[in-house]
């Protein structure tokens, strides 16, 4: 098996690199398989069978449940570690104690920081918005921080007593409302993580001629933490990236998330590179992805720069109504095994893919949660639609 290295913080990518993945739970491996047919034409077509992923099926979820009495596999962490890159379909909430969210358990049991949530509209995709084009945004989502980190006491139990009476007699603090009936929650926001998601949004808008990074806060409110974010934003900026600043190469600038939800309805234009704390994050990213045709077609990834560890993942859930019906959208998870080939470099197999899908959504052809809002829109199942986008690739110059 061959592996993808990280020399000297550079990605050394084989021809032939093993990719670990996660089928996932529900729809999970309909649209796993469904990518992975359409990623292999991609491959074999862009560089004329010389280059190939060796796919390596790592076990979590319900079915490493039933099989090992564990949701998340110490192997299977082992395996994303040593291998680098991986993809994964969606994955079940486990019920009961243990681990709350396995999407937050491997995001920080490898430390991806950042969860990267590219935005963009394909002609053909019916929008609720008039100029859907207008949208082009890319989302540096704090991935380890904020709620995720977030610590909570239930309301009426003696540790939601114990945190306010030390608030109330050792913090000074006498704005509670209603302190016998409420829970307390504490997000921590710290420099080193905010400024390291930053800097690689800051990073990713130079080495891809993005005019302006935004950071999108609530710090006129939580001054401290979301404000803090702001703040070390624009000192990082300052201090490491003075002469992209100085030559009109980068702007950096702000915007209060409530304000930002209500311009990136009137004037996406102005925005394209968000950077923004966990909570915030999740409203903006799936509010844009509505925008451009919604979260079936909205790709994500969780990455760590440093290390060169990524996970990319569809960003909708397990939707097990649907499952084993043959009608479930592989979008989400096709377009993020196409930032996975970016990431790795193979952009000319990506860039396969991304034409095809904008060729059968032009012209009508998509599973039916697309098709049905098209005016000449053809529904087609899953697998149907699988191999229209491989004869499309397949047919191109």
């Amino acid at each position: 098996m061959a592996k993808i290295e990280i020399i000297n913080g550079t990605m050394s990518v084989p021809s032939n690199p093993t990719i670990p993945f996660i089928k996932g739970d529900g729809v999970g491996p309909e649209v796993t398989l469904a990518t992975q047919k359409i990623l292999d034409c991609a491959i074999a077509k862009a560089y004329s069978g010389e280059r190939k992923i060796e796919w390596m099926e790592v076990p979590a979820g319900g079915s490493a449940f039933e099989k090992y009495g564990t949701y998340l596999p110490d192997e299977t962490m082992e395996a994303f570690k040593e291998y680098h890159i991986g993809i994964k379909g969606p994955l079940m909430t486990p019920v009961g104690g243990g681990i709350r969210s396995l999407n937050v358990a491997l995001r920080q049991g490898l430390d991806l920081y950042v969860c990267l949530r590219p935005v963009r509209w394909f002609k053909g995709v019916v929008s609720p918005v008039k100029h859907p084009e207008n949208v082009d945004m890319v989302i540096f989502r704090e991935n380890t921080e904020d709620i995720y980190a977030g610590i909570e006491w239930e309301q009426g139990t003696p540790e939601a007593q114990k945190f306010y009476a030390f608030l109330r007699d050792e913090m000074g603090v006498t704005k509670v409302r209603f302190p016998e009936t409420s829970s307390f929650g504490v997000k921590p926001v710290s420099i080193e993580g905010s400024e390291r998601l930053i800097r690689s949004a800051i990073q990713y808008a130079l080495d891809h001629n993005r005019p302006s990074v935004t950071l999108v806060h609530k710090g006129n409110i939580m001054k401290f933490t979301e404000g803090g974010f702001k703040k070390w934003g624009y000192e990082l900026a300052q201090r490491e990236f003075p002469e992209a600043l100085a030559s009109g190469r980068l702007t950096i600038k702000d915007c209060i998330c409530d304000a930002f939800l209500q311009n990136a309805l009137l004037k996406p234009e102005e925005y394209s590179v968000i950077a923004t704390l966990n909570l915030n994050g999740d409203y903006v990213s799936d509010m844009l992805a509505a925008q451009v045709g919604g979260i079936g077609i909205a790709p994500g990834a969780n990455i760590n720069y440093s290390t060169g560890n990524a996970i990319f993942e569809a960003t909708h859930g397990i939707a097990p109504d649907i499952a084993g019906k043959d009608v479930v959208n592989p979008c989400s998870n096709l377009l993020s095994a196409v930032m996975l080939l970016e990431h790795i470099g193979w952009n000319e197999a990506g860039a396969l893919v991304e034409a095809a899908l904008e060729k059968s959504f032009s012209e009508g052809y998509a599973t039916a949660d697309l098709a049905r809002f098209m005016p000449e829109g053809k529904p087609m199942k899953t697998s149907e639609f699988t191999e229209h986008i491989i004869n499309i690739i397949s047919a191109q110059a």
